[in-house]
């Protein structure tokens, strides 16, 4: 019986997105409403054709793709090439052109019309910079109250940034957008930052672990920049997992701690834009808007997604 729990993807399709795309349809956890993509590692088109690419790649051509905004809300593309090369995958599919293509519509007012469509039944989460949710939420304020939760990969809290000393990559993109969805007033939003992200590590040790010989090449190609680059700044020839641990939360809560605080983004600063600051003492003495993962299993995260890989 297929499962009833409606999820919506927002993402912008680089490397790990693609793998959390792939989690989500492999656990067969999810009635997957449709995939929206959002400008972030890479152009907005090149992130709609991935997913594309991703989809038939699983024989998942029958969720709907549907593009969302093209640039932040009040700032030019930042792309990351370098981390995820031109085309977003690390050259894996190169040579494919899928039949699939996108869906008719506009990401933000998707979400909208699935979200009221189904009240308080829908898990939304979002891998890339939050430019389509606070789209939708300046269009429909009201859209907070009939969301089901809100998981985003974005920021850091507690240690370094990946993009400028002190800002994750999504939030750098378009910190205007993380404000708006920050400030919404989502009774569940939960933030899944770098401070967990970082221990949840794709190594050549669990690439080989995974069965589907499909996935598994493709996994392997896919990764090999990314982990070069890894390599380069860390020292360790392995990749974080950052959107894939997003995608597991709506699966598995368990797998990681959260403590709620009261959560900003910086957006005028000469340096700082981006980053994102946690109320860890409660000294602005405003509410809790935010569940923030402190902490990650790693070993449980991987042994689910091996497992639903090989699946």
């Amino acid at each position: 019986m297929a499962n009833t729990k409606k999820l919506i993807l927002d993402v912008d399709t680089g490397i790990d997105d693609a793998i959390g795309i792939l989690l989500a349809v492999k656990s067969h956890q999810f009635h997957i409403l449709g995939v929206t993509t959002v400008c972030g590692n890479v152009s907005v088109d090149a992130a709609t054709l991935n997913t594309c690419k991703v989809l038939e790649l699983v024989e998942a051509v029958d969720i709907p793709v549907v593009k969302g905004s093209a640039t932040p809300l009040l700032r030019a593309p930042h792309y990351e090439h370098q981390v995820h090369g031109e085309d977003g995958i690390g050259g894996a599919l190169k040579d494919v052109y899928p039949k699939k293509t996108a869906d008719d519509g506009f990401a933000p007012d998707f979400i909208i019309d699935q979200v009221l469509q189904h009240p308080k039944q829908v898990t939304l989460v979002l891998t890339g910079p939050l430019t389509n949710l606070a789209l939708a939420v300046k269009k429909c304020p009201e859209l907070i109250h009939h969301v089901k939760e809100v998981i985003f990969m974005g920021g850091v809290v507690q240690g370094q940034g990946n993009v400028t000393p002190v800002a994750e990559f999504n939030t750098y993109a378009d910190p205007e957008a993380a404000k708006v969805v920050l400030e919404a007033g989502f009774p569940s939003l939960t933030q899944v930052g770098l401070d967990v992200t970082r221990q949840v590590l794709l190594t050549d040790e669990r690439i080989n672990a995974i069965t589907n010989e499909t996935l598994a090449n493709y996994i392997r190609e896919s990764t090999e920049l990314y982990r070069r680059r890894y390599f380069e700044r860390n020292g360790v020839w392995a990749c974080a997992m950052h959107d894939p641990l997003a995608v597991s939360l709506a699966i598995d809560k368990q797998l990681v701690k959260t403590e709620a605080f009261h959560v900003k983004v910086e957006t005028k600063s000469e340096f700082c834009d981006g980053q994102m600051i946690c109320d860890f003492q409660h000294q602005w003495e405003k509410e809790r808007n935010v569940q923030v993962c402190m902490d990650v299993d790693p070993d449980a995260f991987f042994e689910l997604l091996i497992h639903v890989l090989n699946s």
